[in-house]
C-alpha cells in the first residue's frame, strides 16, 4: 500500500516538477563546467558537490511546497481527525520527494561522466564517499523544507527558504574564510571545523589531492542526523515531539564537530599518492606526466620529444627524458614531513599544461613549448625559493637555445625587456664554445639550486 502511494506521489505531486527544475539546472551548471573536471574524477566529484549551492536551495523550496498542500488544499484539520499517526500520512511524500532530488543529483553526476570516462586513467575510490555526501544532504533539506512548508503554509515560504538556503551554504561559508584572512593577506588564521558541516568545496582540491574519507564520513553522520531532525519535524504534532525531534541535529553536531578538522577546505584534503605516479611513453625519448593527467599524455609526447631534441642539439649533458612535475613542494605545505625531490641531470622536469574540455593537454596558447624550454634550467627547490629574476634569466636562456632573440609578452615590463634583449645579445657575442660552457654550468648550478650562474646572465644594471 505504501508502495503504491509512493508511486502516486512520484506522479502527481509537486517532487517530479522539483527533480526536473534540479536536473535541468544541474546538469547545466555542471556540463558548462567541464574543463574543470574533464579527465579527472576526483575533480568531477568536487564540482559536483559544489552544485550543491543550487540544488539544495531547490530542495529547500521544494520541501515547502510539498508542506504546505495540506493546508492549501484545506484537509489538514480533516487529516488530524483520523487515526492514523501523522508520520505515516507523510512518509510516502517525503519519501517521493527524498527519492526526486537524489535521482536528479545523480544522473547529473552520471551525465557529467562522459565527460571523464573517456580519458580518465585514474579513479581514486573516494570520489564515491565524496559524491556519496550530497546524498543526505539534499535529503535534510527537503524535508526540512516539508517541515517549513507545514508550519509556515504561506506562499512566500518557498522563495524565502530558497534564498536563505543560498545564504546559508553558498555565502555564510565565504564570509567565514574572508574573515579569517588578514587584512594584509600575510597571515591566516585556521577556519573553524564547523565550516566542513556545509557539504560544498567551494575552495576546490588540487589536481594531486583528495578529500579525507575521515572527513566525509564525518559530513554523512552530520547530514543524516539533520535529515533524521527534518523527519521527526515533519511528523511532530505536539509542543514536547518537535522539541525532541531537534535532538539528532543537535547529537550528530557535537559529536562532528570536535573530529572535523580545523581550516576548511585547507584541513579537510590530503596529498593523494597514487594520483601522482608517473604513467610514461617509452616509444622513443621517455615522456612521463602523472596518474591523474594520464589522458594528456598523448598530446603532451610530441612537443616534450621536440624540446628534448632542440636542448640536445646545443647543450652538453641534455636532459634524455621528460617528467611532469609531482608538486611535493606544495605538497610540504599539508604534510611539513614531505620535501621536495631533486630531480637527476638527465630528467627535464615540467608543469603540465592546462586540461581541455575533452581531457587532452590544452597547446592553443603557444606557451607549452616555451616553458619545456625554459625548464631544462630549472629544479624544484621548495616553496618561495625561487628569485624574482629567474624567470626572466630562463627566458633568455631558452631563446639563446632557439637562437632567436626572447620574445616577451606585453604584460612583462619594458625595463624588463630591454634587458633581457641585451643578456642575449652579450651571450650570442661569445664565442660557440665559451656559449655552451657557461649555458652547461648554469643548468648545473640551477639542478643543485644554486641560481646565481644563470642569474648572471642578466646585466646588474636596469635601464
Amino acid at each position: 500500500m505504501t508502495g503504491r502511494i509512493l508511486r502516486i506521489e512520484l506522479r502527481r505531486s509537486a517532487a517530479l516538477g522539483v527533480a526536473l527544475l534540479s536536473l535541468v539546472i544541474g546538469t547545466a551548471l555542471v556540463l558548462t563546467s567541464t574543463e574543470f573536471y574533464a579527465g579527472r574524477w576526483m575533480q568531477l566529484a568536487i564540482t559536483a558537490r559544489l552544485m550543491l549551492m543550487v540544488l539544495l536551495p531547490l530542495a529547500l523550496a521544494g520541501g515547502a511546497l510539498l508542506g504546505r498542500r495540506d493546508a492549501r488544499c484545506r484537509v489538514d484539520e480533516l487529516f488530524a481527525s483520523t487515526v492514523r499517526p501523522r508520520w505515516q500520512r507523510v512518509g510516502p511524500t517525503a519519501g517521493a520527494l527524498a527519492v526526486a532530488v537524489v535521482s536528479a543529483y545523480l544522473l547529473m553526476f552520471l551525465l557529467a561522466a562522459g565527460w571523464v570516462v573517456r580519458t580518465s586513467a585514474y579513479f581514486p575510490a573516494n570520489a564515491v564517499v565524496v559524491i556519496a555526501v550530497g546524498v543526505p544532504a539534499l535529503v535534510a533539506a527537503a524535508w526540512l523544507g516539508m517541515a517549513a512548508g507545514r508550519a509556515v503554509p504561506r506562499l512566500v515560504t518557498a522563495p524565502v527558504l530558497a534564498v536563505l538556503g543560498f545564504v546559508l551554504v553558498g555565502l555564510v561559508p565565504e564570509w567565514v574564510m574572508m574573515a579569517d584572512t588578514a587584512s594584509t593577506l600575510t597571515r591566516f588564521r585556521p577556519e573553524p571545523s564547523a565550516v566542513l558541516l556545509v557539504p560544498i568545496f567551494s575552495g576546490g582540491v588540487d589536481d594531486f589531492q583528495t578529500v579525507t574519507n575521515r572527513v566525509s564520513l564525518l559530513q554523512l553522520v552530520w547530514l543524516v542526523s539533520l535529515a533524521a531532525t527534518g523527519l521527526l519535524l515533519l511528523g511532530a504534532v505536539r509542543r514536547r515531539a518537535i522539541a525532541l525531534a531537534v535532538l539528532p541535529a543537535v547529537l550528530g553536531a557535537a559529536v562532528t564537530v570536535p573530529l572535523l578538522p580545523v581550516g576548511g577546505t585547507r584541513g579537510a584534503v590530503a596529498a593523494d599518492p597514487v594520483a601522482v605516479e608517473l604513467v610514461c611513453d617509452n616509444d622513443g625519448p621517455q615522456v612521463c606526466v602523472t596518474r591523474a593527467h594520464a589522458g594528456a599524455l598523448p598530446d603532451i609526447v610530441g612537443p616534450a620529444r621536440e624540446a628534448l631534441a632542440v636542448i640536445a642539439a646545443k647543450l652538453p649533458n641534455a636532459p634524455v627524458r621528460a617528467v611532469e612535475t609531482q608538486q611535493v613542494a606544495y605538497w610540504a605545505q599539508l604534510t611539513p614531513d614531505l620535501s621536495p625531490p631533486r630531480h637527476p641531470g638527465d630528467t627535464l622536469v615540467f608543469e603540465s599544461p592546462s586540461i581541455t574540455r575533452t581531457g587532452g593537454a590544452d597547446l592553443s596558447d603557444g606557451y607549452f613549448r616555451p616553458f619545456l624550454l625554459r625548464a631544462a634550467w630549472q629544479q624544484e627547490c621548495g616553496e618561495g625559493s625561487e628569485r624574482d629574476d629567474e624567470p626572466l634569466a630562463r627566458m633568455v636562456a631558452a631563446a639563446w637555445l632557439t637562437d632567436q632573440p626572447p620574445a616577451l609578452e606585453d604584460w612583462w615590463d619594458r625595463a624588463d625587456a630591454e634587458r633581457a634583449q641585451r643578456a642575449y645579445q652579450a651571450l650570442v657575442s661569445l664565442p660557440q664554445a665559451e656559449q655552451r660552457q657557461r649555458m652547461a654550468a648554469a643548468r648545473e648550478a640551477a639542478l643543485d639550486c644554486r641560481p646565481d650562474a644563470l642569474l648572471a646572465l642578466l646585466p646588474e644594471d636596469k635601464p
